[in-house]
């Protein structure tokens, strides 16, 4: 078992720029990521992680993207207890539902027996400068509970 794995969706670039400064995070803090879109992972590699680090966007009003379904799904086959696991997402309060996505991995990785360590980062829409620094600040502090 290794460090760290950052899977992630992004439509617009907005969740792939948290994931760039989260990553960036993660390497000031001393570890380097395994970084993957989710269209080109299987859940299961998770398993081969420490850490697990998870990104979507909520699309509509409340949904997963299209491209994170079949990874969701799969990961109702996985064991990841004594995983240590995060969420973040962009998100759009236009909608009635706030980053329903992020809320929906976190939910999905606690039933599957990983240690949620992290709030989930939700940003609006693109991230702002203060937003990246969040994002920074989320892969550090990250690192810091996976070394507890």
């Amino acid at each position: 078992m290794s460090g760290i794995i950052v899977v992630f969706a992004s439509l617009t670039g907005n969740t792939e720029d948290m994931a760039k400064k989260i990553v960036e995070g993660i390497k000031e803090a001393g570890i380097e990521p395994v970084v993957k879109n989710v269209d080109d992972v299987k859940a299961e590699e998770l398993a081969n992680y420490h850490g697990i680090i998870l990104g979507a966007y909520t699309w509509g009003d409340g949904e997963l993207p299209d491209e994170f379904l079949d990874f969701y799904e799969e990961m109702d086959d996985l064991a990841l207890e004594g995983k240590k696991a995060a969420v973040f997402g962009s998100c759009d309060s236009s909608y009635s539902e706030y980053g329903v996505a992020v809320d929906m991995l976190i939910s999905k990785l606690t039933e599957r027996g990983a240690e949620v360590v992290l709030d989930g980062l939700k940003v609006e829409l693109t991230p702002n400068k203060a937003a990246k620094e969040k994002c920074v600040e989320f892969g550090k502090e990250f690192v810091s509970k996976l070394l507890d």
